[in-house]
């Protein structure tokens, strides 16, 4: 019993297959997702920052967990160069920041022109949780998850320019360290 209890184990830790990479993406973007709303919540509470300020740090702390997380334990892409995952995975978050406001604005107001919802009892709150839910699952699985996988944590012709780019960026990062 305890062996098959430590298969199972091992090969959600160290399993490469397709199901057991989406699980441990869903964890990894399930804890950034807390890290994210409890330090918006906190900064707005107790530091009484404005809400898009207290948003966007809690988005980006939450960006940065999913990206270690993914790296170490979902992808094991710890031979890849940081700076080279560091960009891409900027880019596919950018592009999933956007497609998540404008996809969740873009079915909400097709949901808003479907006039038998209403007669059933729907209202606009409603209609934004449908709108944020579906496009966040959508753009969960068929963006961010694809894109971590086949582009951002494996190596690619791109990484030498995203490397360059950082280092433009953030040429204080180039420094060697002294001893």
């Amino acid at each position: 019993m305890l062996d098959k209890i430590h298969n199972i184990k091992d090969r959600f830790v160290n399993g490469g297959d397709i199901v057991t990479t989406f699980l441990r993406s869903s964890i990894s973007s399930q804890i950034a997702s807390w890290i994210d709303m409890g330090a918006s919540f906190l900064l707005f509470a107790l530091c009484h920052l404005a809400p898009w300020i207290s948003t966007a740090i809690g988005a980006v702390a939450g960006g940065v967990v999913n990206c270690c997380i993914n790296y170490r334990f979902t992808f094991h892409a710890t031979t890849l160069p940081v700076k080279a995952v560091a960009m891409k995975y900027s880019l596919i978050w950018l592009g999933s920041l956007l497609l998540n406001v404008y996809g969740t604005q873009i079915v909400f107001q097709l949901l808003e022109n479907v006039t038998w919802l209403e007669d059933m009892g729907f209202k606009p709150n409603g209609y934004f949780a449908a709108a944020r839910l579906s496009v966040s699952l959508a753009v969960s699985i068929f963006w961010n998850f694809l894109l971590q996988k086949n582009f951002v944590y494996c190596t690619t012709r791109f990484d030498p320019y995203a490397i360059r780019i950082v280092n433009t960026l953030f040429p204080h990062l180039n420094r060697k360290k002294r001893k």
